[in-house]
């Protein structure tokens, strides 16, 4: 098993949308996920997320692994589910993966643990 995290400013993350709008959104989110975000605080929460998977697999966001290799939705009981593109599933043979977003005073952060 692997684990990774990320912890982002939720005042950076809002900066970025007012200024860029869909632009930004449109960067790390595909349109499903963009309708999970309802403030900037869970906005920021998706952004560290997909950063502490990419960072889980060991490579962060990069060519190996892009925003868009990453999905997050929510599962019955409205808890963040993870799942990975048919490409990291097979170049990081990931079986399983367990994510947890938290936000608090001013902040955003993730744990993400892949197997």
């Amino acid at each position: 098993m692997k684990i990774g995290c990320d912890l982002v400013s939720i005042a950076r993350i809002e900066k970025i949308y007012q200024k860029h709008g869909e632009k930004f959104l449109d960067k790390f989110l595909d349109t499903d996920e963009q309708k999970l975000f309802k403030t900037s605080s869970s906005l920021a929460g998706l952004w560290a997320a997909k950063e502490a998977a990419s960072k889980a697999l060991g490579v962060g966001i990069s060519l190996e692994c892009s925003f868009f290799d990453i999905k997050i939705s929510k599962d019955s009981k409205n808890a963040p589910k993870l799942d990975f593109s048919q490409k990291i599933l097979k170049n990081f043979k990931v079986q399983t993966a367990s994510l947890s977003i938290s936000h608090d005073f001013g902040f955003a952060m993730a744990v993400v643990i892949v197997g």
